[in-house]
């Protein structure tokens, strides 16, 4: 079956809404829930519902007298806890630093420190990191970099854990998933830090709902390896008995990003901050990976594709529509930051009936952004149910931050190397180099090392390396080699950046994985 036709197939098998709000996975936790707190920064209800005549205007923010009507208030009060939770570790760093720098000299100064650090930072370090300080004073690029390690430990185990909580979430969205037509969902955004919650918080989907996820500079992720990945799971699903060509499709959405308000410089590095460059090459990476499937296997399980832009100010995003035949325009699209005003004051129902109407009016479009004719039925679902999740994001932004993030730049807290932390979902947390060798993702680490020497190496402070991939515990020995692999590249960034690893700018933790999500973070080693 060519991958066009499959279309025609998901279009028979999924029904349009008649005269009602389009259903979707966002139904029940769209509707106001219990009452709770954003945070502790803020004390206001956002499970009361508010008269509709108050929903037409939000003057003041946080102070609001709104709420969009689609808003999930439950799921953002507890993604408000998560990320406070997480961000508290990471900056109480610096200041607990600054006080054992004041004490450093002091008697007892090591009992001290342990007490400072027991408060702020919930760990103690390593005694002989401290018990020297009276001769040579403190090495704090060692200090820094053992605190950055030890809160990303124990963020990746608080999101272990919610990620084991929400098994519900995963089978709806499987579910939903399959409803619209597709077995797998791939999704590969750019590896800036600033996407480093798309799952979690900008897309709302669950982690364990998305077969592959792999992050590159500029989303430009490797054709090849991709193909490999959809080998693979195509196999597996032959192996468990699954109909190749049962009209279950494989979705491929790539991610790029852009700034609204500072369009020229806090955009996509990887492509000179030019949005119509990133669009543009997410989308030929997309056409290149659909026709090597259609060129390689004529037949088999269809590829749809999905290219979606994000605001990184405020986490709106642009929902590159496809048309009848599959084909994309980076003309042609929906932005939820217009869709939020313009339902803002709607009630639940006429809110969903406006973003499935803006899917057609997308749709159709004339001029540059024309294609032909509207997406199947499965498509328009995915895209109406993505809009609706984003905009709880735009809220939670606007809540929390009064509408924009104000670091609208870099704020990475660490540089993420290998398979990445596929549990650890946070904005600004990382930057991300996706990489099987050195020499191949050389790019993406040079970029992450730009970043860095602005944000750490500038003031004197280290680039905290993690290197993590995940091995697979079914196959003999992969734990092994995987270990050895870990230790090659870390002698080949050391041998790449020597210059800074002399100056001991470089700090690393090496850990692994099974492949599982939630498996138990093992730390190999953690030194210099």
């Amino acid at each position: 079956m060519n991958t066009r036709n499959a279309y025609k197939i998901r279009a028979s098998r999924v029904s349009s809404p008649l005269n009602k709000a389009p259903v979707g996975m966002a139904q029940s936790s769209a509707l106001p829930q219990a009452k709770s707190s954003y945070s502790s920064k803020q004390n206001y209800d956002i499970g009361a519902k508010t008269p509709m005549d108050l929903n037409s205007v939000c003057e003041a923010l946080p102070e609001r007298s709104c709420r969009h009507p689609l808003t999930n208030m439950r799921q953002n009060a507890h993604l408000a806890r998560c990320e406070e939770s997480i961000k508290v570790r990471f900056d109480s760093i610096t200041p607990t630093l600054k006080k054992l720098a004041n004490l450093q000299h002091e008697n007892d100064f090591v009992s001290k420190a342990d007490s400072v650090t027991s408060k702020e930072l919930g760990f103690n370090f390593p005694i002989e990191l401290l018990e020297t300080a009276w001769v040579d004073g403190l090495n704090m690029k060692a200090l820094y970099a053992k605190a950055v390690f030890n809160a990303l430990n124990s963020s990746i185990a608080q999101f272990s854990d919610d990620l084991g909580r929400n098994e519900d979430l995963r089978v709806d969205a499987d579910s939903f998933f399959l409803d619209c037509g597709y077995h797998s969902v791939d999704i590969t955004p750019c590896s800036d830090g600033r996407l480093k919650g798309l799952a979690k918080y900008i897309l709302r989907l669950p982690l364990s709902a998305i077969t592959v996820r792999n992050s590159y500079a500029g989303a430009l992720f490797n054709v090849e390896s991709n193909v490999r990945d959809w080998e693979k799971i195509e196999l597996d699903r032959l192996r468990n008995g699954k109909v190749l060509d049962d009209g279950n499709g494989y979705l491929k959405i790539v991610v790029y990003h852009r700034s609204g308000s500072d369009p020229s410089h806090q955009g996509c590095a990887a492509h000179g901050s030019n949005d119509k460059v990133s669009a543009e090459a997410g989308l030929e990476k997309l056409t290149e990976f659909r026709e090597a499937i259609e060129n390689t296997y004529c037949c088999g399980s269809a590829i749809d594709i999905l290219l979606i832009g994000v605001d990184t100010d405020n986490d709106s995003i642009r929902v590159h529509v496809p048309d009848s035949a599959g084909n994309i325009s980076v003309h042609r699209y929906v932005d939820t930051s217009e869709l939020y005003n313009e339902t803002l004051s709607m009630s639940i129902d006429q809110a969903r009936v406006k973003l499935y109407n803006a899917i057609d009016i997308c749709s159709d479009s004339s001029g540059w952004a024309q294609g032909d004719g509207r997406p199947h039925e499965g498509m328009r679902k995915v895209v109406a149910n993505l809009l609706e999740y984003n905009l709880s994001q735009i809220e939670y932004v606007a809540d929390l931050y009064g509408g924009m993030y104000p670091d609208i730049g870099h704020a990475e807290r660490y540089i993420s190397v290998g398979d990445g932390f596929q549990e650890i979902q946070l904005r600004n947390i990382a930057y991300f180099a996706h990489l099987d060798t050195v020499e191949e993702g050389a790019a993406d680490l040079d970029i992450g090392i730009k970043i860095f020497t602005g944000l750490n190496l500038n003031k004197g402070l280290p680039a905290p390396i993690a290197i993590h991939y995940r091995y697979d515990s079914k196959v003999p020995g992969s734990r092994k080699r995987l270990i050895e692999k870990c230790n090659r590249v870390k002698n080949a960034i050391l041998n790449r950046y020597k210059q800074l690893a002399e100056n001991n700018n470089l700090y690393f933790q090496i850990s692994i994985q099974d492949l599982p999500l939630g498996s138990s973070l093992e730390i190999i080693s953690e030194e210099a």
